[in-house]
């Protein structure tokens, strides 16, 4: 009968000493952490200020975006989810990126396009200021000019050093 209490009180103690163990991991909270918020909350921008991104946003407004934001994470919505939530309510001006459709394309198509173009215009005026290699100097090179004053002064000259 001693064994059998010993053996059930051994028992009992480490059950208890498995829970103590176990309460911190229940006791945990599993929702959202600020930096779960805050990644959504960066692509986000604030509906009352100018070019603000929601993460640093201190207007009450912002704050509640930000707890919508965890109540949403909370129910399991997808970071897309959420954003489309907002984009719906308030419309595509939250976005820190513009969607990459319609008239907004052009933010993603045209600078390439445009350094292309730059860097052919570019290629084409170095191009046309190559330097030509100096033509030598002395004698048997002649130079005809298609002013006659300027031919007359050289055949002069020429006189002149003969």
């Amino acid at each position: 009968m001693r064994k059998l209490q010993t053996v059930m009180g051994m028992t009992l103690g480490f059950i208890l000493l498995s829970q103590v163990f176990a309460l911190p991991a229940f006791a945990q909270d599993g929702g959202p952490t600020d930096d779960d918020v805050n990644v959504i909350a960066r692509e986000l921008y604030c509906p009352v200020c100018e070019n603000i991104p929601l993460d640093v946003c201190p207007t009450q407004a912002c704050e509640q975006w930000r707890a919508t934001i965890r109540e949403k994470l909370v129910l399991g919505w997808s970071d897309d989810q959420i954003k489309d939530y907002f984009v719906d309510q308030y419309g595509p001006r939250v976005l820190a990126e513009p969607p990459a459709e319609g008239f907004n394309a052009l933010v993603y198509i045209l600078p390439p396009v445009l350094f292309a173009i730059g860097a052919f215009i570019l290629f084409m005026v170095m191009r046309a200021w190559k330097v030509e290699p100096p033509t030598p100097k002395g004698k048997g090179v002649t130079v005809e000019s298609e002013d006659p004053y300027i031919a007359q002064l050289e055949q002069e000259l020429r006189r002149r050093d003969e």
